[in-house]
């Protein structure tokens, strides 16, 4: 195995919990290759465990193990058994969930969702692309899937130096999975849908949501429908408001097929525009939802994403009388939870409303958080009460 050596802060790092060392913080690559794994060495020479090494990318290390250890289909089959019983024994009432989670599962850098019978997978890095094969394979023998079908469509792969594909790798995948999830009927488009086919990461707060639910609901972001169609039951009347066509009728034909059609409207509009018409026309809801796309992809970006929370949370909040509730999301891991909070706090004042916090919510159990590892915990979920 090839060594690259760290400095005293990339060591540092790496003792405080993280798995990442960026390319500032390399010492000496030495003759490693392209996503082989590495001995991570500190200045001294004292071995600190093995990870990927990429070439390309600002994160050039992404530890596997903190032992020195081979890594080849044996240490691969361990995290994925590791990963699939850690679901087995929290995950229920769900056809489909986030088998893999990345660093959460310590497999840096993949991420495998399952959908009923059909897998989903992403291989994010040069050393999780050069392991695919041996990846797939465990994976037909872990779950004995129906088809496996390669999501490496994400930006991310380019600072790799990998290409963009999707493609059924194994298998066969239908054009839509069906599944079940929290007793609701739900169809995926795993070769063209969002992020691998639908956002498993809200399916915890689907449930608590459902709680709240009463009156008149607007539901913004709304996508294939998830919010919508586990509140739909306990409402008079609940709007469902997209910018994407082919969510919206992938939503419509979830409601049909779980005999909710006539009780959810699906609109294929701009949110922004929408909020701010229905604030001016003076329309009134019992409970608003923004689950919104990430506004803040980079560091940079927070500025500007402030600004597009502030618009969404405030416009909200002037759709809600007293008892209304406000449910606002933000899947953006630079957007955290106190600058969140801060935001809608602020257009509460603007607007001269007192809030009341019901819940602070995160991600679905099957998206595990390392502590030590902040990226890993990536949405917040807030649920407000007006009084």
């Amino acid at each position: 195995m090839h060594a690259v050596t760290v400095t005293r802060k990339g060591a540092r790092r790496l003792e405080q919990g993280h798995l990442w060392v960026y390319a500032g913080d390399i010492a000496d690559r030495g003759e490693a290759e392209p996503g082989e794994p590495v001995l991570v060495r500190d200045p001294s020479g004292r071995v600190l465990g093995v990870a990927h090494y990429s070439s390309t990318s600002a994160i050039t290390l992404r530890l596997l193990s903190r032992c020195e250890e081979p890594i080849g289909r044996d240490f691969y089959r361990r995290r994925l058994e590791a990963a699939l019983n850690y679901r087995r024994r929290y995950v229920s009432e769900t056809e489909a969930y986030r088998l893999c989670h990345a660093e959460g599962d310590l497999l840096p850098a993949l991420v495998v969702d399952r959908y009923a019978g059909c897998l989903a997978v992403q291989t994010l890095s040069q050393g999780m692309e050069r392991a695919r094969e041996d990846i797939l394979s465990i994976l037909e023998e872990l779950v004995r899937p129906d088809g496996i079908v390669l999501r490496n469509d994400v930006p991310r792969r380019q600072r790799e130096d990998l290409p963009l594909e999707v493609r059924v790798a194994r298998g066969t995948v239908p054009e839509e999975v069906l599944f079940r999830m929290n007793g609701l009927l739900f169809r995926a488009d795993l070769i063209g849908g969002q992020k691998t086919g639908v956002f498993l990461d809200q399916r915890e707060n689907y449930l608590a949501v459902r709680r709240y639910a009463r009156g008149r609901a607007l539901d913004c972001f709304a996508s294939t429908g998830g919010f919508s169609l586990h509140i739909a039951s306990r409402c008079e009347s609940v709007e469902a408001v997209d910018t994407s066509e082919r969510a919206l009728e992938i939503a419509r034909r979830n409601a049909e097929a779980n005999g909710l059609a006539g009780r959810i409207s699906f609109r294929e509009a701009d949110v922004f525009d929408l909020l701010t018409g229905y604030a001016v026309s003076g329309r009134r809801f019992d409970l608003v939802i923004l689950d919104p796309p990430a506004f803040a992809k980079s560091r940079g970006a927070v500025k500007k994403a402030r600004e597009a929370y502030r618009t969404i949370n405030f416009r909200a909040l002037q759709l809600l009388g007293p008892g209304g509730v406000l449910v606002t999301c933000s899947c953006s891991h630079h957007f955290t939870e106190p600058l969140l909070l801060e935001t809608v706090l602020g257009s509460a004042r603007e607007l001269g409303k007192t809030l009341r916090l019901l819940e602070r919510r995160y991600q679905s159990c099957d998206h595990p958080v390392l502590p030590a590892v902040p990226e890993t915990l990536y949405l917040k979920c807030l649920v407000f009460e007006v009084l």
